[in-house]
């Protein structure tokens, strides 16, 4: 198959080398190239990245939409685009352009968890599993005909980092299922039952500030589901304190939410609305991330200090 590619960030990668292994890609197309750090340097997408390895045409259009870029997509002449996490809405000239259509690679078990962030919300939420789907692409938010899903298990403490890599892995093993049930015409269209679905909103800093008159076992959902980024966090003595590791806890002391009620040399425990939390790893405003017992050798924590959110 002559497929063109689209997608951008460290999640796409997977499924863009499969495609290289397995089929033509005859053209590859990500966002613009993007300042960051500290020295605000220009950088790649790390789908160009990749691309450029295997000297693959890399396209970067500002909008897709450009009637100048979608004549360069017509001169490539897919017969499928593939598209993971791009970062762009495809008008229907696109979508409709290939013979076998657009074909995206979802992370999760579609109708549910449609949206931006589908990874992380499914740690947060509590699911015991997810998934990748690949569906065709319509004009609606992930809305198009499913093709095939594979089920991924959430461990006990899995975090959004170490899921979006798994489901990274899964989603390129899957297009290869797809694309061959489509070249043999052996592929199954299944609608979407648009009831079962809910949207899982994209990510912001604000999203991790934690309320400690939630339970126990919610914080520590939200813990893992936003580590690595943008983290979940509160305050000490006027600091952020970014929290990455905790256990959950039975136990309810008379104190506010928030309060420290017992330290230890390599841990301290947090009361909830509904629980405690047992703090296993965090770090502080300018210091680096550290186990709690290294992080208590150097900054006292005494019981009664609260954590405010």
């Amino acid at each position: 198959m002559r497929i063109v590619f689209m997608g951008t960030p460290d999640f796409s990668v997977p499924t863009l080398e499969q495609l290289i292994r397995n089929h033509q890609v005859v053209g590859v197309v990500t966002q613009p190239d993007k300042r960051k750090g500290r020295g605000k340097a220009m950088a790649f997408p790390p789908v160009k990245e990749k691309a450029l390895e295997y000297d693959i045409p890399v396209y970067q259009p500002v909008k897709v939409r450009e009637p100048e870029f979608i004549e360069e997509l017509k001169k490539m002449n897919p017969d499928i685009i593939v598209v993971v996490a791009f970062g762009q809405i495809l008008p229907e000239e696109i979508l409709n352009l290939p013979p076998y259509g657009c074909v995206n690679v979802h992370a999760s078990l579609l109708p549910k968890y449609r949206g931006a962030a589908p990874i992380q919300w499914a740690v947060i939420d509590g699911e015991k599993e997810t998934g990748v789907t690949t569906m065709y692409m319509a004009k609606g938010l992930d809305t198009g005909d499913m093709l095939d899903k594979v089920v991924v298990p959430i461990d006990p403490k899995e975090t959004g980092e170490s899921l979006h890599d798994k489901l990274s892995e899964a989603g390129g093993r899957l297009i290869l299922e797809t694309l061959t049930k489509l070249e043999n015409g052996t592929a199954v269209r299944i609608p979407q039952n648009d009831a079962e679905s809910c949207y899982a909103k994209m990510l912001t800093k604000e999203l991790g500030e934690i309320d400690w008159n939630q339970s126990a076992a919610a914080i520590e959902r939200l813990i893992r589901g936003l580590n690595s980024w943008p983290s979940a966090y509160t305050h000490l003595d006027g600091k952020t304190l970014k929290i990455w590791d905790a256990d959950v806890e039975e136990g309810q002391a008379d104190v506010a939410v928030g309060t420290v009620t017992e330290v230890k040399k390599d841990c301290f425990y947090v009361q909830t609305g509904d629980g405690r939390l047992k703090i296993n790893e965090i770090q502080l405003q300018g210091k680096k991330r550290m186990a709690v017992q290294a992080f208590l050798l150097g900054y006292k924590i005494e019981k009664g200090t609260v954590l405010h959110g």
